[in-house]
């Protein structure tokens, strides 16, 4: 059985970037194209509304792209227990006001047992310093909160 593992906003985002001469951003896009092509599969991906929602907006050519590589992909819904859940970690401040986008991503993960949340977004998710805070709302919930990491933390070993 393949660790389930829900893809965040910000994988397709990069995933089908144009390219860029910003280094971090090019560093980035390339990590995700590299996670894309050799270790996807190792996984059985998800995603929910909110992700769908988010890679709509914008450019149009960006976001047909951006749907072209999601397609397919299981969509998770969104509950009661999501939307609990991602209230409480806003209420209890391990997420500020601003990221309800972000606490709906973990609370989706979370309420739906995935292993795994691949995100490059290091300010509200994959941040080590605010992860105890999120993790402990989570089990205070009832659930386990997932792995919060990006595409470099599971590229595995070199082929």
């Amino acid at each position: 059985m393949k660790p389930r593992l829900y893809v965040e906003t910000t994988i397709p985002s990069y995933l089908t970037g144009r390219p860029t001469r910003d280094l971090v951003v090019s560093a980035r896009q390339e990590v995700t194209r590299e996670w894309w092509e050799r270790r996807r599969r190792k996984f059985d991906l998800y995603i929910s509304q909110g992700v769908l929602d988010e890679v709509s907006e914008g450019d149009s050519e960006a976001v047909v792209r951006r749907l072209a590589v999601l397609q397919g992909l299981p969509l998770l819904a969104i509950n009661a227990d999501v939307t609990t859940l991602a209230k409480d970690l806003i209420r209890s401040g391990a997420l500020p006001e601003k990221a309800t986008r972000d606490a709906a991503h973990i609370a989706v993960a979370a309420v739906h047992e995935m292993r795994f949340l691949l995100t490059w977004n290091r300010r509200h998710l994959a941040n080590a310093e605010i992860f105890e805070d999120i993790a402990r709302v989570c089990a205070t919930s009832g659930f386990r909160c997932p792995i919060i990491c990006t595409p470099d933390e599971l590229l595995g070993e070199e082929p």
